[in-house]
């Protein structure tokens, strides 16, 4: 019978979701590839299995697999980006060998905090409003997971009984920048609060968003990101990729990608991850629809990069505009680039550089690419969300 617990049926997978996966077809909670599923529904370890470094797995949300070694943990990231091109009907091509960011290197993270009785701060439980009240984390950097305990105590009286906020803390040159959303922090009491808790800690950046936008408290120097060898300047909530060395490893393989292209389009280019380093060697376009993000990255590659605020979603270049370039970055959010996708796939510029934190719509992206005489020459898979489903990838096209 289809979908029967099958005696000696063997875990061969990981679900997008995280589930072990039987030959059978059987999805298993907290399986590993390597498990054995017995017919009784007892699952027996196998070699990929390993013992979670957490007290909290798996009841918070932030990690779901880290039972699996890192070697299923990295299979697990390539089988989502095949199964994503094979549902396109595309083969896929080299797949280089995932780069996996450690544990406690996350540098940017947003957290829950509620008041129940006391102040909890951490993750959401998955698929719930609860929140674990984190003691440990194995994927914060030692330096934001240490400002936990004493946020405790800044929220307890800017927080109403049950109603939750958001902590969102990025690890910034200065410092930690840090941004509290939905908390009560009106009058002299709260500021003088908050001035205290900024400087004791050293804060790079304090600010507050009440419901009526972010309202800085506390910014003693102007808060800046290096990307590139270029000090930029950082927007409260701005987009820095999660970790440092995952950052590395997707500027490493867009350079690959991008090869001796004397001129290049970085589209989607925030604050300047791929253009401030591609501009050492190259002429470079970048187009984001951030304001703040343009303008910041105007400042800092004044002379080597031209930026341009467009919507890329309703206003992606033309074929012919984007024929100029010998190659161009694509770094879209996670609804992928079908606009500016089906442009590309009539451009003829050289080589394309796609970096992808979703595999279903870049591969919608992919598909669209090689119907327009793109080939598809590999795929670096990166791990930057250690322990989660989270996938990111670049993958380099040429023209065939």
């Amino acid at each position: 019978m289809p979908g029967a617990l099958i005696a000696g049926d063997p875990i061969v997978r990981i679900a997008a979701r995280g589930d072990g996966v039987s030959e059978r077809g059987v999805a298993v909670a907290l399986a590993a590839p390597g498990d054995t599923l017995l017919d009784d529904g007892r699952v027996v370890p196998g070699q990929h299995r390993q013992a979670p470094p957490c007290r909290h797995f798996p009841t918070c949300g932030g990690c779901v697999l880290q039972h699996v070694d890192d070697a299923a943990y990295a299979a697990f990231l390539a089988d989502r980006i095949v199964s994503a091109l094979h549902a396109q009907r595309l083969d896929a091509p080299a797949m280089r060998p995932a780069h996996l960011s450690p544990p406690r290197s996350r540098r940017r993270a947003s957290l829950r905090a509620e008041r129940v009785g006391r102040v909890a701060i951490g993750f959401n439980e998955a698929a719930s409003r609860r929140i674990v009240d984190l003691a440990e984390c194995h994927i914060l950097h030692p330096a934001l997971f240490a400002l936990a305990g004493p946020l405790r105590a800044l929220l307890g009286p800017m927080l109403a009984e049950r109603r939750q906020s958001e902590i969102m803390m990025t690890l910034a040159d200065q410092g930690i920048d840090l941004l509290l959303a939905g908390v009560d922090a009106d009058g002299l009491r709260a500021t003088e609060a908050l001035t205290a808790f900024a400087e004791r800690h050293a804060l790079a950046r304090l600010t507050v968003d009440a419901g009526m936008g972010a309202e800085t408290r506390w910014e003693p120097r102007p808060v800046t990101v290096t990307l590139g060898g270029a000090a930029v300047a950082l927007p409260p909530g701005g987009f820095l990729q999660a970790t440092a060395d995952g950052e590395a490893a997707l500027v490493a393989s867009v350079i690959e990608a991008v090869g001796d292209a004397a001129t290049v389009a970085d589209l989607f280019s925030g604050l300047g991850t791929f253009a401030l380093p591609l501009a050492a060697g190259a002429r470079v376009l970048a187009a984001e629809g951030a304001r703040d993000a343009v303008l910041a990255l105007k400042a800092a590659g004044a002379g080597r990069i031209v930026a341009d605020h467009r919507d890329l979603f309703r206003r992606p270049y033309a074929a012919a505009e984007l024929s100029r370039f010998e190659a161009v970055v694509l770094d879209p959010p996670r609804a992928g680039a079908k606009e500016q996708a089906a442009e590309l796939a009539a451009a003829t510029c050289r080589r394309i550089a796609y970096v992808s934190c979703n595999p279903a719509t870049f591969a919608r992206d992919a598909a669209t690419l090689v119907a327009g005489g793109w080939r598809l020459d590999w795929i670096a898979p990166v791990g930057q969300f250690r322990w989660s489903t989270h996938v990111e990838l670049v993958a380099a096209f040429a023209r065939s």
